[in-house]
């Protein structure tokens, strides 16, 4: 039963029945469906800001593990990256010395600047760009290490032919010289005997007898043999390997033939004066990586630390040389 109000009429000072206009109602209406509409959408906007339903409380919880895994890589990455660059530094400082071989150069290593550059960039992008930059950072540490893998492999060969690198290396005089009283002229700036000018001396010149036996300073491959339009006149070349390789110039007659394997101490030819030569005697070279270097110090199996400094004094000595 529909409730009926009613209200108390001073003018009549009676009760007449309550009646509500049409007009009231409407305006009722649209107020409380308004009323249900803003309500409705403050519920909703609540709801997608600050209630998750169970598939975002996945993902958010799915993200946040994500970050925090980026994290932990990036630092693992970072601790990687130092001792990679430590085995580096070992290999180029320390191993390769030791073994006498030539440092890998930076091109062949991805620069640490390129990687600084990288980790900077990385750090400012976005969710799937940190996933795609982790991986590239993981791809370079790779490619670092199969490289340094490569190079530890090549030392690893170096070891187990030790031997055969210390007989390759040149280590005693061509020429007998027990007295020390041959060497001529030593490495350096010297007087050309020909033009009386000064003129870079790249060997030692050891005067001897014609026909005075010259032997391989170390083991090697004969790379050249006979004579020589640039003023070695008759000579011989021996590449050792490792780097190394000999000069033995102005010879009266050459034994060895290139491409044959020669030992330390065997004869390769007798000293001579022929080329452009002032007199008999044997002109000297050691090169390492193809650059002329002091052949002085490479006769250590000859000589004790005494005779060494006398001879190291002969060298030095500055006046003309014979060729």
């Amino acid at each position: 039963m529909k409730k009926v109000k009613y209200f108390y009429n001073t003018h009549t000072l009676r009760y007449d029945k309550l009646e509500t206009p049409w007009r009231v109602r409407l305006l009722q209406f649209f107020g409380f469906l308004a009323a249900s509409i803003v309500t409705g959408l403050l519920i909703v906007l609540i709801s997608f800001n600050y209630i998750d339903n169970p598939k975002e409380k996945n993902l958010r919880r799915e993200n946040n593990d994500m970050r925090d895994n980026y994290t932990v890589m990036q630092e693992r990455v970072r601790q990687l990256q130092l001792q990679i660059d430590e085995l580096e530094r070992r290999d180029n400082k320390i191993y390769r010395t030791i073994f006498e071989s030539a440092p890998i150069p930076d091109s062949a290593r991805i620069k640490d600047s390129e990687a600084r550059k990288e980790v900077s960039l990385i750090q400012k992008l976005g969710d799937n760009e940190l996933v795609d930059g982790m991986r590239d950072q993981l791809n370079n540490l790779s490619l670092k290490l199969a490289f340094q893998a490569k190079s530890y492999n090549e030392i690893d060969n170096m070891v187990k032919n030790k031997a055969k690198l210390l007989q390759s290396i040149p280590a005693i005089q061509p020429v007998s010289n027990k007295d020390l009283t041959r060497i001529a002229s030593g490495f350096g700036w010297r007087i050309d005997p020909v033009y009386k000018s000064r003129k870079k001396h790249e060997g030692l010149d050891f005067t001897a007898p014609i026909g005075t036996p010259i032997y391989a300073t170390a083991d090697g491959v004969v790379r050249e043999a006979g004579f020589n339009t640039g003023g070695y006149g008759n000579h011989v070349v021996i590449n050792h390997g490792y780097g190394y390789e000999t000069l033995y110039g102005h010879m009266y007659r050459v034994k060895a033939r290139a491409g044959e394997a020669v030992k330390r101490g065997e004869v390769i030819g007798w000293v001579g004066s022929t080329g452009k030569s002032t007199g008999p005697h044997c002109h000297y070279e050691v090169h390492r990586y193809g650059i002329p270097v002091d052949p002085i110090y490479y006769f250590y199996n000859d000589l004790t630390p005494g005779q060494f400094d006398r001879m190291v004094k002969l060298a030095a000595t500055n006046n003309q040389s014979l060729d």
